[in-house]
């Protein structure tokens, strides 16, 4: 009964939020683009002022993950993100072509649902409330339940920073009890108007499904080739301060290390020296058993975001305190290599090639675990990189770390913590998610042409035959010669007969255009 009266009152909570986001979206799609900017920078001040304390609040709730990191991406997800989007025009006339006389208008999209996965809560929270604000949208979130605390926290702060700075009441909205039953009633209520799912896959799958337009995400498996002419201490230094950025929780994270036998013995040895622990065949079992849920390649939670030592130590094995990441060398993708598989955490895997041409074939099997996501590669020579950059991934990276440069922190694509996997990866967008995502934009167009003149002034087109009448008669004596039975070229009809022909021939045309 208990059960049952939670899942009722997480109903009645998301209709009521509902409601309340429909309405102030509605009064929001009046504000002008000074007012909306106010109430974004407000928003900022806050959600920097908190970044600390909701990072804490994070990593208590959940386990996964560092205080430090989270704070940091509370800081992206913020300030660095607001001064990325801060001159961007979301109001009225946002573009005008003067040649070919167009203007683009932005509109809203109205009320946004927002669902918000464990790992990255608070700062997915602080992003999706500022793209959405940006653009003039109300929006509700509904957080994971093992995040609920959090979530809510950041979500009611980011609100009062909103109504602070003059934006509607209930601007901004968040389940305080969430439940599957919540979360399917805001992603079929009549006034959410769109959706941006970031979660597990049934979860990106059911926003799709809802009928509701729907932004989605999928997982990622991100692959980091060190090709031959890479700085290899540069790279693997690149990898570790990812992988070990807020202990793997982002999802373009490098899951698996390739390097070429040229030059394994070079990042075997900076590994060990940036603190990679390779993990003998049978520690890599142990490990692998704790991974993945009896038998499948879907991650324990336990264990997502944990430290090697944490990790280590479950698994029944010492590793120094200097240890950064657990390395396991795999021999191929899928059945009997589960580090093939995307691990939100600091284990990776380790594969050996001959050449690029077999990375090629090995990233492009790896990347079918996370297709359309990310891939990094390290390299100095483009031509390399271009032969990856036709790769099955939404975001190549080049140089840098997977978790820093996909979500646009530490390379030069949009901050994000939404991203998107085209549909490689079954996602209805293949960019980063940024407020003109969430957008309507109408076309002002005007027009170039005098409709009455364009057969006469257009000089591509040429068709002289049409100044010749169409005689029906002459038409259907040429259709008839080209049967099998020649028509007597002295064949006389009367008036009548041709009348009744022409008739006949009208009626077939008729026929042919209806």
């Amino acid at each position: 009964m208990n059960k049952f009266d939670k899942d009722l009152c997480s109903v009645q909570e998301a209709r009521d939020l509902a409601r309340a986001g429909h309405k102030a979206a509605q009064e929001f799609a009046t504000f002008t683009q000074e007012q909306v900017d106010a109430i974004l920078e407000n928003m900022k001040e806050a959600a920097e002022k908190f970044s600390v304390c909701l990072a804490k609040a994070a990593v208590d709730e959940t386990g996964f993950g560092k205080v430090a990191d989270k704070t940091y991406k509370n800081h992206a997800a913020s300030t660095l993100l607001y001064e990325e989007i801060k001159d961007e025009k979301t109001v009225g006339i946002i573009h005008e072509d003067k040649v070919k006389k167009t203007l683009d208008v932005a509109e809203p999209v109205g009320l946004v649902l927002g669902i918000i996965p464990s790992t990255n809560p608070t700062s997915t929270v602080i992003f999706k409330a500022m793209v959405a604000l940006k653009a003039r949208n109300a929006i509700v979130f509904a957080p994971h339940p093992a995040a609920t605390d959090c979530t809510k926290k950041a979500a009611d702060m980011m609100g009062r920073a909103a109504e602070a700075a003059g934006a509607p009441k209930g601007i901004i909205g968040c389940v305080s009890t969430p439940t599957m039953e919540a979360t399917n009633e805001l992603m079929h209520a009549k006034e959410v108007s769109l959706i941006i799912a970031t979660g597990g896959p049934g979860m990106v799958k059911a926003a799709y499904s809802s009928g509701k337009p729907a932004i989605g995400v999928g997982a990622g498996n991100s692959p980091a080739y060190i090709e031959n002419s890479a700085d290899v201490k540069h790279a693997v230094s690149q990898i570790i301060a990812s992988k070990t950025f807020d202990n793997g929780t982002i999802c373009a994270s490098e899951q698996s290390i390739i390097c070429e036998e040229s030059n394994e013995a070079a990042v075997v040895e900076e590994l060990k020296a940036q603190g990679g622990y390779f993990m003998t065949e049978e520690e890599t079992k142990k490990v692998c058993g704790l991974l993945f849920k009896g038998g499948s390649y879907a991650m324990n939670a336990k264990f997502v975001g944990r430290s090697p030592q944490m990790i280590a130590e479950a698994a029944g094995f010492c590793i120094p305190h200097t240890t950064t990441v657990l390395i396991g060398r795999q021999t191929g993708v899928g059945q009997g290599n589960p580090l093939s598989y995307e691990k939100l955490t600091t284990v990776l895997a380790f594969y050996t090639v001959k050449d690029w041409e077999e990375a090629c074939r090995l990233s492009i099997e790896l990347l079918q675990n996370g297709i359309g996501h990310t891939m990094s590669i390290h390299t100095n020579n483009r031509d390399i990189v271009l032969k990856f950059a036709t790769k099955p991934a939404s975001r190549i990276l080049v140089n840098t770390g997977g978790s820093q440069g996909g979500t646009g922190i530490s390379t030069g694509l949009p901050i994000s913590f939404t991203l998107g996997c085209g549909t490689f990866g079954g996602s209805s967008v293949s960019e980063n998610l940024s407020p003109k995502h969430l957008l309507n934009i109408k076309k002002v167009a005007y027009g170039l042409k005098d409709v009455t003149t364009l057969f006469a002034e257009d000089n591509s087109f040429s068709h002289p035959e049409l100044e010749e009448p169409i005689d029906s008669t002459a038409t259907l004596q040429n259709s008839t010669q080209t049967t099998s039975t020649p028509v007597e070229k002295d064949v006389d009809f009367s008036s009548d007969e041709l009348t009744e022909l022409a008739e006949v021939v009208r009626k077939v045309l008729s026929r042919m255009n209806s």
